[in-house]
């Protein structure tokens, strides 16, 4: 066998890692066919090539789909992973060898004193291997390769599907394009999916931790959007205006970090919102203040409706306006006690983006609505985020007369969150491998939620009512976005997440700990799959 042996499976991860598959790249696409290519040398699939797929997307990415079957068998479990990576801007000086973890990690050797105090240790241990995609996720797509390698050797009585996918960073649409072909590959050899593992790396819940985690779902995310619209003036008579970056910016202090916006289910606590863009809409300089910006936040869910979530955004908005008219009536009462002036009054209104729709449909027709959201889209850059923006900038630029507004919109993605609590049968062997490791001296700790958003939203158990506000409210929805709620409803089952150990996911200094992830997490995700397989 080649990939079994810690030695054997370090040299797959690099040369996974060499295909700098940053999300949407050229090396994305090749790598996809470079592990249809790998997974082709076991005997398996040479001898049953219809098991095996490269599975082409739409924009000519594509996601790759592995089937060891038992003929006795009829349960299914799915090893999934995805194999693009954020990009490396952030590696500076070493960013030529961000895809080369041998030669990196030789190289921070000689400048260890750059490092963080805790990556200089880890360095030091040799246990350790730098560079990006590492750890999150190449080394647990090499662990799932070593597995069914495994599977298929000693003729585990079970079926395993591995499916590896592009695009998890961005969109998920690699995800996404699987749905129908899961459906498709049950349906075609007649089996059912009994769960789903992932090996995406655990993730810290604070600095310094250093526990092993089982987790038994994974969080939920929406991202909304808070498009404000304020009036136009020159700068030499700024009371005339209202500039919508001191609406933003209040929004933003409202948001950040705002701790009633973390939601608990026992111990899991979401993180609290943080802010992923804000800007204002002025092209290029002038002396116009900029009178339309925008921001949009991470928000990260556990159990909350969205229709819940929705008027917690929309009371963050009226405070805001209050706010904002507040502000501006104090500095113009400060102002009118140097000069007498007529004092200006702003009323700042609040709208969901259906409601700016309704106004602009009835202002102008819904033909002739519909004819301006499409070109823009078509006309803006391929980002769905960057769609979402301008299609509101538009909309509130025709209903002008409605400002200074802040419309509360909804930008993608969206990730449904998935729990697996309610299952008994998997449940119970989830139960029984924490207490057969224990017993062998390694501590894993169960936890709810994965932390760090992941592809089993689309494949786990989740409430799925969200449908309804997400098409009116994400403004490109059904135009370059949108998810496929039945077949997601069609496909769920048990999730779970058993990976690698790592740190610093998305930072210059990511690494894995090789050690453990290619020493003893083989042999532990092989004991989790036959436990939930029931495989003595």
């Amino acid at each position: 066998m080649q990939w079994q042996t810690k030695e054997q499976l370090t040299e797959l991860l690099v040369s996974l890692v060499q295909h700098g598959s940053v999300t949407l790249s050229d090396q994305e696409k090749k790598l996809a066919a470079y592990i249809y290519e790998k997974l082709c040398t076991l005997r398996y699939f040479q001898q049953n090539e219809d098991k095996i797929q490269l599975n082409k997307m739409n924009d000519n990415r594509a996601f790759v789909t592995a089937l060891y079957k038992h003929e006795k068998a009829t349960d299914t479990i799915v090893l999934l992973s995805h194999f693009d990576v954020v990009g490396i801007e952030d590696y500076g000086l070493f960013k030529n060898l961000a895809f080369q973890p041998i030669e990196l990690t030789k190289k921070l050797y000689e400048n260890v004193d750059l490092l963080p105090d805790e990556a200089k240790d880890h360095l030091l241990t040799g246990d350790w291997l730098y560079g990006r995609g590492t750890m999150d996720m190449k080394a647990g797509l090499t662990v799932q390769m070593g597995l069914l390698e495994r599977a298929i050797h000693e003729q585990w009585q079970v079926n395993l599907l591995l499916l590896t996918v592009p695009d998890e960073e961005v969109n998920s649409e690699g995800m996404i394009s699987a749905l129908p072909v899961l459906n498709e590959l049950a349906n075609k050899h007649n089996f059912t999916y009994k769960a789903c593992i992932n090996s995406e790396p655990m993730f810290q819940l604070y600095p310094g931790d250093d526990h092993l985690y089982l987790y038994t779902g994974s969080i939920g995310k929406i991202m909304p959007g808070f498009f404000c619209y304020g009036k136009e003036t020159h700068v030499g008579e700024s009371l005339l205006g209202l500039n919508a970056n001191l609406m933003v910016s209040e929004i933003n202090r409202l948001m950040e970090w705002n701790i009633d916006l973390c939601e608990q289910v026992g111990s899991t606590v979401t993180p609290p919102p943080t802010n992923l863009l804000q800007k204002d809409l002025k092209d290029g300089y002038s002396v116009q203040i900029p009178h339309t910006a925008v921001t949009l936040f991470n928000v990260q869910f556990l159990k909350k409706s969205l229709q819940e979530w929705e008027e917690a955004f929309k009371e963050i908005a009226f405070q805001a306006a209050n706010n904002i008219m507040e502000h501006t009536k104090e500095r113009i009462e400060k102002l009118g006690k140097k000069i007498s002036f007529v004092k200006p009054n702003y009323h700042v209104s609040v709208y969901t983006y259906s409601e700016l729709l309704r106004f602009a449909v009835e202002k102008f027709g819904e033909e002739e609505i519909a004819k301006k959201i499409q070109s823009i889209i078509v006309n803006c850059s391929d980002d769905v985020r960057e769609q979402s923006i301008k299609v509101v900038e538009e909309l509130a630029s025709l209903c002008k007369e409605k400002g200074p507004m802040i419309i509360l919109f909804y930008a993608p993605p969206f990730y449904p969150a998935v729990a697996t609590e309610g299952n008994d049968e998997t449940m119970q062997a989830v139960h029984t491998f924490l207490q057969e490791w224990k017993q062998k001296g390694t501590e894993w700790t169960k936890t709810n939620y994965f932390s760090g958003l992941c592809d089993l939203s689309f494949i786990g158990n989740a409430n799925l009512q969200a449908h309804d506000l997400l098409e009116t409210n994400i403004p490109v929805y059904g135009k370059g976005y949108s998810l496929p709620f039945e077949e997601m409803k069609a496909i769920q089952m048990p999730v779970y997440n058993l990976g690698p150990v790592g740190k610093d996911a998305h930072k210059w200094t990511e690494r894995l700990n090789i050690a453990f992830t290619f020493g003893e997490l083989p042999d532990m995700l092989d004991s989790f799959v036959k436990r939930i397989a029931k495989i003595e």
